[in-house]
């Protein structure tokens, strides 16, 4: 059929004002005709937080306060040491035998989610613009994640937990000191480690990273709310308020993991040195010696100082890991790591649904590993996230999801796998082991391999590079939620609060009546700042979701599906084969079918609006991502300046 009998055919037909056909109409009208604050908001392709021109400048009522409050804490474990022991355990006690189920459902639901929006429509979305790529490699990317989200703790737990749980297997279980103890060890230990405690990470760094890459959004806690309150209000009481509480857990639980790391480290060098105990001013030396590590780390930056440690401590950790492996019992633990995880993943429900109504015991065996776990890995979730967030920009959300919640829990298994079988295979082969106090066990199942005396020296030095990657991290996230999300924070207020986390680990560790009671009270102190943030992280999901329903990708998504749906269909009824979908100017002011949701949003809009390094341009057709064309012929990228352009600053035509 030629153009002009289809024309006389249209011409002669009459106006169907509420049809598909018009209908198909106005949607291809509302893409091609932008809002009137300029593009259409499914057309924008993303802006970055550096591009809105923000003020970082430091802000310091949420510093003042944030350092007042620390201060006062540390006086109070100076002073009082005995009575803040006492007060952290009681309220935490409370804490966990009321509002213990309240983690283990948040720890289930918050999994569910961010597998959910990795894994669904929303997995294309990326952490930035449209056309941005990864700032680091993969490998650079996986070590600084991992080493920021728990490493100190798998050297500290990796052999003492698994041989805890052979010994006493949780209740209802199996009978302790046998193979089947040994698998339901491990499977236990993977659940505390594994897929959830990532997913809390996962859930933070995410929001955070698309807001602020994305949306245009400041880095920070109290942005993610934007959606839910609006920006002025996340700047005003209620975010400051967020942002000042997402500092002092942040603190408190690096604080914690100096602490712990300079028992471990004490002990190696007690060990290696065979000085027997060497006191306090051990401890205290060693966390002098790592604060100013960290602090030389945290200044140089993430492209340098962290990102060199972290690979040098994914290296050594691996060959540690190699080593152990290979010279301990190999097939044990070959046919160990495929039984376990057939085991986890049959029993995962069985242990999610474990709760006190199953007798004392299980209470009891909840508030002392599982709920404690849930709690310090959201407590953790503000300064992990962050920093995750501030690695991962230009990766996709299911690229996202796919790598933080479940590449570090597969290395997590291994790690358990091997260092815990090794030394549930020495207790049976009468070791003698002894889990109190937890970090000398792997010291102990060092001490029965080959060359005792380089591999304990090994792991003191791993020890002590797994805390200053994490505390280096810990230091930037302070500085930026003080300097109003400020990405690369200024060195003064970095070296405070790096500062701030070696003098709280030195007076704790060494305050109160019983040896350790004041880091103890620290950690405790920490574990209950979770239970207002598990609440925080709730509402959280709340907030991401509903922007990831506003991003552009879906709006497009969304119009796409229901134009094109009813075009082919009205083409197919008028024209058969013959036909094809042309864009074009229509009116649809007296029609009543509702394609998509009005889309408010304003702000986003605006801000875009005022950008001034990103011309405002729709996304041209042969470089949408949507359609696969995100970079030229051969692999190379398109450059920034023409990629929405064509080339001479004007939009192209849409065809």
């Amino acid at each position: 059929m030629s153009g002009t009998e289809k024309d006389r055919r249209r011409q002669s037909e009459p106006s169907k004002p509420s049809g598909a056909a018009d209908a198909a109409k106005r949607i291809v009208r509302d893409i091609a005709d932008p809002a009137p604050h300029g593009v259409h908001p499914a057309l924008i392709p993303g802006i970055g937080v550096e591009q809105t021109g923000r003020d970082f400048r430091t802000d310091r009522l949420v510093f003042g306060v944030a350092a007042v409050f620390v201060v006062a804490f540390i006086a109070w474990g100076v002073f009082a040491g005995d009575n803040l022991a006492g007060t952290a355990g009681d309220v935490l006690a409370w804490v966990i035998e009321y509002l213990g189920v309240f983690f283990t459902v948040i720890a289930t639901v918050v999994l569910g989610f961010m597998l959910y929006v990795g894994f669904s429509r929303f997995g294309r979305i990326r952490l930035g613009r449209d056309d941005e790529t990864p700032e680091f490699s993969v490998f650079s990317w996986i070590s600084m994640l991992f080493a920021a989200g728990m490493g100190i703790g798998l050297v500290f737990w990796g052999a003492a937990e698994p041989l805890t749980f052979f010994e006493s297997p949780p209740p209802n279980t199996v009978e302790a000191d046998t193979v089947e103890a040994m698998h339901t060890a491990l499977t236990q230990v993977l659940y505390h480690w594994g897929p959830q405690a990532w997913a809390f990470y996962a859930l933070v760094g995410g929001a955070i990273a698309y807001g602020a890459y994305r949306r245009g959004r400041t880095p920070l806690i109290s942005s993610i709310f934007a959606p839910l309150l609006g920006e002025k209000r996340t700047q005003g009481a209620i975010g400051r308020t967020i942002d000042i509480f997402a500092i002092i857990v942040t603190l408190f639980g690096t604080a914690a993991s100096l602490g712990l790391g300079a028992l471990q480290i004490g002990h190696g060098v007690e060990i290696i040195t065979g000085l027997g105990s060497v006191g306090n001013g051990l401890l205290i030396g060693v966390i002098a010696v790592l604060t100013a590590a960290f602090i030389a780390s945290a200044v140089s930056g993430v492209s340098r100082g962290i990102r060199a440690l972290s690979n040098i401590n994914a290296v050594v950790a691996l060959l540690l890991a190699f080593f152990v492996f290979f010279v301990g019992p190999t097939m044990l633990i070959v046919n160990v790591v495929p039984s376990v995880a057939a085991q986890f993943l049959s029993e995962f429900l069985t242990m999610a649904a474990r709760s006190g109504s199953q007798g004392p015991d299980v209470q009891a065996f909840l508030s002392s590993w599982t709920i404690f776990y849930w709690a310090w890995w959201i407590s953790w979730s503000p300064f992990v996230g962050m920093f995750i967030a501030k690695i991962s920009r230009g990766r996709t959300l299911r690229e996202f999801v796919s790598v933080v919640v479940l590449v570090p829990s597969v290395i997590s298994f291994l790690w358990f796998a091997i260092f815990g079988t090794t030394a549930i295979d020495q207790q049976m082969n009468g070791a003698g082991l002894e889990v109190d106090p937890p970090e000398s066990v792997l010291f102990g199942v060092l001490d029965n391999l080959p060359l005792p005396a380089v591999t304990t020296v090994i792991l003191a030095v791993l020890v002590a590079i797994f805390f200053v990657t994490g505390a280096d991290s810990a230091s930037l996230v302070m500085g930026t939620l003080s300097q109003r999300g400020n990405p690369e924070p200024t060195r003064w207020v970095t070296v405070v609060w790096g500062t701030l986390v070696g003098v709280i680990a030195a007076v704790l560790l060494v305050a109160g009546g019983d040896e350790g009671s004041g880091l103890t009270a620290l950690q405790n102190v920490t574990i209950i700042a979770a239970l207002p943030f598990a609440v925080i992280m709730a509402l959280m999901m709340v907030s991401f979701m509903k922007d990831l329903r506003r991003d552009p990708l879906i709006l497009r998504d969304e119009y796409a599906e229901r134009a094109v749906r009813h075009s082919v269909r009205t083409g197919l009824e008028e024209y058969g084969d013959d036909f094809a979908l042309v864009p074009a100017p229509y009116d649809h002011s007296s029609d009543d079918l509702a394609w998509v949701e009005p889309v408010v949003d304003e702000e986003f809009t605006e801000l875009y609006a005022k950008t001034e390094q990103i011309p405002i341009q729709q996304i041209a057709p042969d470089t949408d991502p949507d359609l696969g064309g995100s970079a030229a012929p051969g692999g190379d990228r398109i450059p920034d300046e023409d990629r929405f352009t064509d080339g001479a600053g004007a939009k192209p035509p849409v065809t």
